[in-house]
């Protein structure tokens, strides 16, 4: 499945875009740990919950679990939010 990778996390990727595979989205998020080690745990942390400054979008909608399904045709967004005063 298609992967849009924000700004703050190419350097692991060093582009825009990645293709990962699996059936939910832990599963997709450890195929991209994979092929890039590291990235996960920037979105993920020890307790194995996402981040809140992370957001995942899948087709447009929000996921919030990553026991979620998802399928190769899927289009995932990960979003970083930003925060400063």
């Amino acid at each position: 499945m298609k992967v849009l990778i924000p700004s703050a996390l190419r350097s692991y990727t060093e582009r825009s875009e990645a293709e990962a595979s699996g059936s939910t989205l832990a599963a997709v998020l450890a195929d991209l740990d994979r092929l890039y080690p590291g990235i996960r745990f920037r979105m993920i942390d020890e307790q194995n919950r996402i981040r809140p400054h992370i957001r995942f979008f899948v087709n447009g909608e929000q996921a919030r679990d990553l026991g979620q399904a998802l399928e190769a045709t899927d289009k995932l967004m990960i979003v970083q939010a930003l925060s400063g005063g």
